[in-house]
């Protein structure tokens, strides 16, 4: 998820489609889902109509076909099985078996071999990534703020949620400079901060809701913009900015899909 999402974001006005594959057992094994996965990464990038970043893996426990994931859009969901990654509040791009490609959902943009791919490849290192806990203190807060941390996703519980006694530091953070953003620890859904009292308050203190992104998208893409715009207001803005699929403005119930259902 990290590296798809990060060349998401660095890789700009792709002609063509950019696909990330791998194996989740060796090829030295009976087993191996290597060749498939790679036969299938080929078929995807010189059939898909689609220009952005994908990750290519078994889409069940078999060999009969395969799936390509949104590069802001996918997790691995388990360690060990074929099907292991998974598109997350969206469906998979594309299916690929042996004789085709097909489309199960819309891609960002078509493949054009006139356009020409912008690199903007800069990420600020200093942006952390806070899951909260029963028992968390505040200084672990104060302590990316003391060693001038740029900003900071916190993944809270639910739609989006700390315990109270970290708005103190979160406000010292922001107060700062940071930028600290909220996502949350469910798998999937979105954030919304306006239901609770707890969420109420740290968006008055200035931490910025996520909506439906992943917390390693969130990570990814807030380092990334912290290293293109030194404005905390404009790089607050491009935050929840759509810029490679990573936030989609509505959830259906489609997106909601367990691991092995088909």
């Amino acid at each position: 998820g990290f590296t798809s999402a990060a060349l998401s974001f660095a890789l700009q006005n792709l002609p063509v489609p950019v696909v990330l594959v791998g194996s989740q057992r060796s090829s030295d094994r009976p087993s191996s889902d290597a060749a498939m996965n790679l036969v299938g990464a080929v078929n995807l990038a010189t059939k898909a109509d689609a220009a952005e970043v994908m990750v290519l893996m078994h889409a069940e426990t078999g060999d009969n076909y395969l799936h390509a994931h949104r590069g802001t859009k996918v997790r691995k969901l388990h360690t060990s099985r074929r099907d292991a990654f998974q598109s997350v509040n969206e469906y998979p791009l594309f299916k690929i078996d042996e004789d085709s490609v097909k489309e199960l959902h819309p891609p960002l943009q078509r493949r054009n071999l006139d356009r020409k791919i912008k690199l903007k490849a800069n990420f600020e290192e200093k942006v952390a990534l806070l899951k909260t806990f029963p028992g968390i203190e505040g200084i672990l807060v104060d302590k990316f703020v003391d060693a001038e941390y740029k900003g900071i996703v916190i993944e809270g519980t639910g739609l989006g949620h700390t315990p109270d006694n970290l708005q103190l530091p979160i406000k010292k953070a922001i107060d700062a400079g940071l930028i600290v953003a909220m996502t949350s620890q469910c798998i999937f859904g979105r954030t919304d901060m306006n239901v609770y009292r707890s969420g109420v308050e740290l968006l008055d203190l200035g931490v910025v809701s996520c909506e439906d992104m992943l917390p390693e998208t969130a990570l990814v893409k807030l380092m990334w913009v912290l290293a293109n715009s030194k404005d905390t207001e404009i790089a607050k803005e491009l935050l929840l900015t759509p810029l490679a699929g990573e936030i989609d403005m509505r959830s259906e119930e489609s997106d909601y899909k367990v691991l092995g259902e088909s």
